[in-house]
């Protein structure tokens, strides 16, 4: 499996570096499930961004989505979408 990888930069202006497992539009919305684990052999930690930039923005602006509703809401669309890959996805 070959992941986009993605760059983010902190609030303190540290790099992190992320790679993206899926990506869909939900309501409008753009999200992201990422992991920090670089290869197919290691784990990771997954995590689910969401794009909240405006459309005048020319770089996407992502944000970690920490409300368990949604949270809960997006899980199993991002369940089924990665269903037929080898990724192994524990709450």
């Amino acid at each position: 499996m070959q992941e986009e990888k993605l760059t983010m930069t902190t609030d303190t202006g540290d790099t992190v570096d992320f790679y993206v497992l899926e990506e869909t539009r939900v309501n409008g919305m753009d999200y992201l499930m990422v992991t920090d684990a670089a290869g197919e052999d290691e784990d990771g930690e997954c995590y689910i961004l969401k794009d909240v930039s405006g459309a005048e923005e020319s770089d996407a602006v992502y944000v970690f989505v920490e409300n368990d509703d949604e949270l809960n809401y997006l899980y199993p669309i991002f369940t089924e979408l990665l269903s037929d890959m080898d990724v192994d996805i524990r709450r």
